[in-house]
């Protein structure tokens, strides 16, 4: 067995997210195969008081942390955090509105940073954290955990292969059926324009998420070219005027694996409708890859996906009949499949890696770029302080009306990255 080497995270907020992403940060990571890696935590920082801190730490942190590895600060701010000596890498889970002042404040300190999608507000953002971090030749990767799953490698690996012929179309869709006006107070990040509220940053992410690793990151990549965003249709929240249903269609100058043609996807995202409304996959596959050989069905939230089916085509110009010989793939998951990221960024990390190849910096560029455009079609502005590439800058002020920021910001978007009992029933 080869040397498990230590790895020590920073835990920057604690809200749904950071708890969820913790607990499955702390799981053995040999009950998965890994046995080159062991996570631990050693500090948690809340910007609202210790206190919350100390809570995250005897909650989430001490219950599952080996005793060996106990020892964990509190910090009741997040510059106290990053100054900490006893941290490799920092986990930012705040909102995305305050992803770049946040990741900014780590990289200024010398970390490492794994830092929630959105990335950030925009792709001018973007651009200048990963800047940063190789100037200051630093390990930051966007936390996009869906990429890491063994389902969507292995969906990546037919189309690569070829299992599918030449992919020239993907539809992806994450809507969540809660009607704002019932679920949502106007301060609720979901839909508060001053916390980059709105479906599209916040779930659109997960099928702009499987259009990219499906289109584009399957192509070589000195053959990726980022798509043109052909039309939008943007739905606002009548009381805050975020976007409450966005659609996208989007071609990819390339189709895949070889380039033959162009390809189109249509990725969507809404509150009031849901992808699969009793959760039991009855209304169909949440994602559909489309090539001409045949096409893969993803099942499960898009986020959490938990199984694939392989649908080839029938050549009835040969006289082929009867039933299609599909493949059904399922996946389990313990817990809720976080650590499959923190494992990447891990190795990243301990290997001197300044990006992780399944999802590099260029690539969340692009998608990056992709939201500023659907949202300058669609007419969706954030509010300039926001937006602002200004470091540093006290974002507190934009906070007003909602109350706890650290303990709520996720909490929200958390309830639809849990999985169903319908899911859960199926692994």
């Amino acid at each position: 067995m080869s040397k498990q080497t230590p790895i020590r995270w920073g835990i920057m907020a604690t809200g749904g997210i950071a708890r969820t992403f913790t607990k499955d940060l702390l799981i053995d990571p040999q009950t998965r195969g890994t046995t080159d890696i062991l996570h631990q935590v050693t500090a948690v920082a809340s910007s609202s008081s210790i206190e919350s801190a100390k809570k995250f730490i005897s909650d989430t942190v001490a219950p599952r942390q080996h005793e060996d590895n106990a020892k964990c600060s509190a910090y009741g701010s997040y510059a106290d955090l990053v100054k900490d000596p006893t941290v490799d890498i920092i986990y930012v889970a705040t909102p995305h509105s305050h992803h770049y002042q946040n990741v900014m404040l780590c990289l200024e300190a010398n970390k490492a940073v794994l830092c929630e999608k959105a990335f950030t507000v925009n792709a001018d953002q973007a651009r200048i954290l990963y800047q940063t971090a190789k100037q200051k030749k630093l390990f930051l990767m966007e936390a996009v955990w869906t990429r890491y799953f063994p389902l969507s490698i292995s969906v990546r690996k037919h189309i690569t292969s070829g299992d599918l012929g030449e992919v020239l179309r993907v539809s992806a869709d994450l809507s969540v059926g809660s009607p704002p006006e019932e679920n949502f107070p106007v301060s609720n990040r979901m839909i508060n324009k001053d916390l980059a509220g709105g479906c599209l940053l916040d779930l659109g992410i997960y099928s702009l998420t499987w259009v990219f690793q499906t289109l584009y990151h399957t192509l070589p990549p000195d053959q990726r070219q980022p798509p043109t965003v052909k039309g939008v249709a943007m739905t606002p929240e009548p009381r805050t005027g975020a976007d409450e249903m966005t659609t996208m269609l989007l071609e990819f100058p390339k189709s895949t694996p070889t380039g033959q043609t162009t390809a189109h996807a249509i990725a969507t995202t809404a509150l009031r409708v849901d992808y699969d409304p009793d959760k039991l996959d009855s209304a169909g596959p949440a994602i559909r890859i489309q090539g001409t050989k045949g096409e893969i069905q993803v099942y499960g939230p898009p986020y959490r996906p938990s199984k694939y089916t392989l649908i080839p085509c029938r050549n009835r110009d040969k006289g082929e009949k009867g039933d299609a010989e599909v493949s059904e793939f399922e996946f389990s998951i313990e817990g809720h499949g976080m650590y499959w990221e923190a494992d990447e960024a891990a190795r990243c990390w301990r290997d001197g890696k300044l990006e992780s190849e399944a999802m590099s910096w260029e690539e969340s560029t692009a998608i990056m770029d992709v939201m500023d455009e659907v949202r300058r079609q669609g007419g969706l502005e954030y509010p300039s302080e926001i937006e602002s590439t200004e470091y540093p800058l006290d974002l507190k002020r934009k906070d007003s009306g909602y109350r706890n920021r650290d303990s709520e910001a996720r909490s929200v978007s958390s309830r639809y990255k849990q999985p169903s009992n319908a899911i859960q029933q199926k692994m």
